[in-house]
C-alpha cells in the first residue's frame, strides 16, 4: 500500500479523498492554485504544493506542474478526483512512464471509453445498444445542420471531451443547430481544450440512469447497481438517487450486466460509470462511460456500504477486490442534492462571493416521521471561504439515506431545512421545493423535470398550509421573545400576523407546560409550539409544531421578520388589529421599469457585445455574451428596438445587474 498519495484536484473531492486516505493511514500531498491557498482541503492535507495562478488552465491542467509536485512530495501515486486531468490518457501514460501510479483506470480504458466519439463506436462494435447519431467529426455549422436533418430533430450537440454538463445543447431547428454548434465548440475549447463535437438523437422525455462499476488489475469487475440522475439543469445533474425508482429487477440486472460486459471488454480497472439514457418504458441506450469517480458516488456508497475511493486506491496498489458480485446488494435508498452557489431566483446564474454564514445539517442518524434517516454532507468549503469565479460553484453534496425512498425524501427535506447559507446566492430553496413536490415523491422523473415543473423559472412556492402555520408560529414566538427581552411585554393576546399582505388573526396563550399555543381566529383550530430553539441574532428558528419538528430561516427587518420555510419566503409582520387595518390600506410598491435595459445576470467577463449605438435590433438577436464559471451565457433582445448606448466591451469584468446595453 502507498505511504503517500498526491491529490491533483481541489474543493469537495479533495476533502473526500483526504478523509479516506486518513482512514487508511496514507499521508496526502495536495496541489493548489492561488485561489485555493488556505482552503479546507489545503488545511486538511499533510502537505501542500503551490502550482500556479487561479485559472485551471494555468494550474490544475498543467501536467508538468503536477508531475513536478509528485517528485517534490515523494508521493507514489496520484488521485485525480474528477474533472481536470482525471480522464486524460496522456496524463495517465505520462505518470506510468515516470514510475508514478495513477489512481484510476489503465490508459487504454480511458482512451477507449473516455472520448465520447470513440466510446460510442466501441460500444456499437461490442453489441451495446446505442442512441442513433453521427459519431464522426463535424467541422462547420452547415455540415452540422445537414447531419441533424438526417438524424431528425431534436438533436443533441455534445462536446467529445465533455463532462459536468458543459458543452451540451439541444437543437430543435436549423437555427438552433447553427447557433448551438458554435456555442458548444466555444465552451468545449474553454473548458476542455478540445473543440470536437458530435451529434446524437435526443430521446424525448428521457431518464438518465447510470451503473457504477468497479474493477481490479486481476480481471475482476463488479457492478454496484444504479443511480438515477434525471433531475438536471442545463444538462448538469442537480439531484441524484440510488437506486432508480424506474427500474424493476429484470431491467436493473440487464443494465448492470451490459455495463459490466462493456467494462470487461476494455479490461477496465478502478471505479467507472456507464451512463444510459432510458425511456419511460424502461428501454435503455448506452450514452457514455465516465472513466473516473463520479460526483454522485456518495449515494452508491450509502446503499452498498462500499467506500469507492478506498477501493480505487486498493485497486491501483494491485490488490484484488474484496468482494464478488453475489456479495453485493442494495440496502435502503439514498438521495444527493448538489448545493451550488447559484441563484435560483435569477435563472440559476452563478453567484460568487464570501460565505458569510454556513451552518450545515448535522451528520449522522436522525429520527423522522417515517423512521430513521442518516445525513451525510460532503463539503469543500467552510464559513468565511470565498466562492471563486474560476471553478464550479459547488458548495457541498448533501445526502440522506433511509430504509425507504419516502424516508430518504423526508430526510433530505429536513437536512435542507437545517442548512443555512448567507453571502452568496444558493439553490437550497429550489432543492427543498423539489423534495416537497408530489411528482418527485412519486418517482415520475425525466431530464426535463425542471423545465416541466418550473417553465417560467423558479420564484419560490406559495405558502401551503404547513408553511403558513410555520411562519405564523415562528413570527409570534420571536415577537414574544423579543418583547420579553426588551422588558416590555404587552400582555396582548390578540394579534394579526401578515404574511406579505395576507392577514391571519391569532390568539395566543400558554399551556400548563409553558408551551405557546396559537388559536387561529375563524379557523377553530390551535397550533402548539414547543421546544423553541432561537435567540435574537440566530438565523435559524427551530421548534416543534404539533409534533412536527421544523427549521425556518429567519431575519429581523424594520417592521417584522423575513422568514423562509423550505421553498416559501415571505415578509411576516405581527401587528395589532388596528395597525393591520391601516397596513392593508398602504399602496403596493411598483417595481422600477428596466424593460429598456440589458443587464448582466451574473458576475463574469464580457466575451462580446455584437451591437453598437444606433443599431436596429430585432427580438431574439444576441446583444451580449457573458462568461462565468466556464459557461457562456448568451443574452438576447426581448423586443425590437434601437440601441441607445453600450456600457461594456469584450474583456470587461462585470457585476450582477450591471447595465450592458440600453435601448431608446
Amino acid at each position: 500500500m502507498f505511504s503517500k498519495i498526491l491529490i491533483a484536484n481541489r474543493g469537495e473531492i479533495a476533502v473526500r479523498i483526504i478523509k479516506t486516505a486518513r482512514k487508511m493511514g496514507i499521508r496526502t500531498a495536495l496541489v493548489h492554485s492561488d485561489a485555493d491557498t488556505g482552503s479546507l482541503a489545503y488545511e486538511m492535507a499533510d502537505e501542500t504544493i503551490h502550482i500556479g495562478p487561479s485559472p485551471a488552465a494555468q494550474s490544475y491542467l498543467i501536467q508538468d506542474r503536477i508531475v513536478d509536485a509528485v517528485r517534490r512530495s515523494g508521493a507514489e501515486a496520484v488521485h485525480p478526483g474528477f474533472g481536470f486531468l482525471s480522464e486524460n490518457p496522456v496524463f495517465a501514460r505520462r505518470l506510468e512512464a515516470e514510475g508514478i501510479t495513477f489512481i484510476g483506470p489503465n490508459p487504454h480504458a480511458i482512451e477507449a471509453m473516455g472520448d465520447k466519439i470513440t466510446s460510442k463506436k466501441f460500444a456499437a462494435e461490442a453489441g451495446v445498444s446505442t442512441v442513433p447519431g453521427h459519431m464522426g467529426l463535424i467541422e462547420t455549422p452547415d455540415h452540422a445542420v445537414e447531419i441533424a436533418r438526417q438524424i431528425g430533430y431534436p438533436v443533441m450537440i455534445k462536446a467529445s471531451a465533455g463532462g459536468g454538463g458543459k458543452g451540451i445543447r439541444v437543437a430543435h431547428s436549423d437555427a438552433d443547430m447553427a447557433e448551438g454548434f458554435a456555442a458548444v465548440k466555444a465552451e468545449a475549447l474553454t473548458a476542455f481544450g478540445d473543440d470536437r463535437v458530435f451529434l446524437e438523437k435526443f430521446i424525448v422525455d428521457p431518464r438518465h440512469i447510470e451503473i457504477q462499476v468497479l474493477g481490479d488489475k486481476h480481471g475482476n469487475i463488479v457492478g454496484l447497481f444504479d443511480r438515477e440522475c434525471s433531475i438536471q439543469r442545463r444538462n448538469q445533474k442537480v439531484i441524484e438517487e440510488a437506486p432508480s425508482p424506474l427500474l424493476d429487477d429484470s431491467t436493473r440486472k440487464a443494465m448492470g450486466d451490459q455495463a459490466v460486459a462493456l467494462a470487461r471488454a476494455v479490461n477496465y480497472d478502478s471505479a467507472g460509470t456507464v451512463e444510459f439514457v432510458a425511456g419511460q418504458d424502461r428501454s435503455f441506450f448506452f450514452l457514455e462511460m465516465n472513466t473516473r469517480l463520479q460526483v454522485e458516488h456518495p449515494v452508491t456508497e450509502l446503499i452498498t456500504g462500499v467506500d469507492l475511493v478506498e477501493q480505487m486506491i486498493r485497486s491501483a496498489a494491485g490488490e484484488r477486490l474484496p468482494f464478488a458480485q453475489d456479495d453485493l446488494g442494495i440496502n435502503g435508498w439514498a438521495i444527493e442534492s448538489r448545493i451550488y452557489a447559484e441563484d435560483p431566483y435569477r435563472g440559476f446564474l452563478p453567484s460568487i462571493g464570501r460565505l458569510v454564514r454556513y451552518e450545515q445539517a448535522e451528520e449522522g442518524e436522525h429520527e423522522g416521521s417515517t423512521g430513521p434517516y442518516v445525513v451525510r454532507n460532503d463539503s469543500g468549503v467552510r464559513e468565511g471561504d470565498e466562492i471563486s469565479m474560476f471553478y464550479d460553484p459547488m458548495i457541498s453534496k448533501l445526502c440522506a439515506w433511509a430504509p425507504t425512498r419516502a424516508g430518504a425524501v423526508e430526510g433530505m427535506a429536513r437536512a435542507l431545512e437545517d442548512t443555512y447559507l448567507n453571502g452568496v446566492g444558493h439553490n437550497v430553496p429550489f432543492l427543498a421545493a423539489v423534495m416537497d413536490q408530489e411528482r418527485f415523491k412519486s418517482g415520475n422523473l425525466s431530464t426535463s423535470y425542471i423545465v416541466d415543473e418550473f417553465p417560467d423559472g423558479f420564484h419560490g412556492l406559495p405558502a401551503g398550509p404547513l408553511q403558513r402555520d410555520i411562519m405564523v408560529a415562528s413570527a409570534v414566538a420571536m415577537h414574544e421573545i423579543l418583547s420579553e427581552q426588551a422588558g416590555d411585554p404587552s400582555d396582548r393576546t390578540d394579534w394579526v400576523v401578515m404574511i406579505d399582505r395576507d392577514p391571519i388573526g391569532v390568539s395566543l396563550s400558554y399551556d400548563d407546560d409553558e408551551a405557546l399555543t396559537l388559536d387561529l381566529a375563524g379557523e377553530d383550530r390551535a397550533l402548539s409550539l414547543s421546544d423553541i430553539d432561537w435567540r435574537p441574532g440566530q438565523a435559524q428558528f427551530r421548534a416543534i409544531l404539533d409534533d412536527t419538528p421544523f427549521t425556518a430561516e429567519v431575519r429581523r427587518v424594520a417592521d417584522g421578520f423575513e422568514i423562509r420555510s423550505r421553498a416559501t419566503k415571505a415578509r411576516v409582520r405581527v401587528l395589532t388589529p388596528r395597525l393591520a387595518e391601516l397596513f392593508a390600506r398602504l399602496p403596493e410598491k411598483v417595481a422600477a421599469d428596466t424593460s429598456k435595459l440589458i443587464q448582466s445576470p451574473m458576475p463574469g467577463l464580457v466575451v462580446a457585445i455584437p451591437v453598437s449605438p444606433g443599431q436596429v435590433v430585432k427580438t431574439g438577436e444576441t446583444v451580449a455574451i457573458i462568461e462565468a464559471m466556464k459557461m457562456q451565457n448568451i443574452l438576447k433582445a426581448e423586443r425590437d428596438g434601437v440601441v441607445k448606448a453600450v456600457s461594456a466591451a469584450a474583456g470587461d469584468p462585470v457585476a450582477a445587474d450591471d447595465v450592458l446595453v440600453e435601448f431608446e
